[in-house]
């Protein structure tokens, strides 16, 4: 039950930001913002509908280790840092508003792509929490090509705007 509760709030987070990413993808683009190499996303979105679907068919009924849940949390914590530094700036697309200065406060002072490397985290994670090592890792194989792509796609937008 532990594990079906975990992945319901997962899901619906998930969920969530699909909303915003949508909410401030249509405001950007009102502004004159626009996409980038839009392309890789549905392999984006192949690879997290896969391992959260991977995680409801293999997680529920299993063991909860309750230190890489501990650190999925702090995770969480982390995203919502860069949900608040990024504003309405955030989407799950590459939209680059020209003349928009590149955000250098919050995460992004310490680190090019904070939330790339909470997402890296987060599909290593949940899966070690229910002790489902091969997912993690396949997961996180699958998710450091897509990255691949997507942040040179995302340098390349931003150098072409900045």
């Amino acid at each position: 039950m532990t594990a079906v509760l975990i992945l319901a709030f997962v899901t619906l987070q998930r969920l969530g930001e699909l909303v915003l990413s949508r909410r401030n993808t249509r405001r950007l683009l009102a502004k004159g913002a626009q996409e980038h190499a839009p392309g890789h996303y549905p392999l984006i979105v192949l690879v997290h509908a896969g391992w959260l679907a991977a995680l409801w068919l293999l997680a529920p009924g299993r063991d909860v280790a309750w230190l890489p849940v501990a650190l999925f949390v702090l995770l969480q914590l982390a995203r919502l840092w860069v949900l608040a530094t990024l504003g309405d700036r955030w989407t799950t697309r590459i939209i680059v508003l020209p003349g928009a200065p590149l955000v250098a406060r919050g995460p992004y002072r310490l680190v090019r792509h904070p939330n790339y490397w909470i997402v890296a985290g987060e599909i290593a994670l949940l899966p070690l929490a229910f002790g489902l090592v091969d997912i993690a890792i396949l997961f996180s194989v699958l998710n450091a090509a897509v990255l691949f792509v997507r942040i040179r796609a995302e340098e390349r937008a931003l150098r072409g705007w900045n």
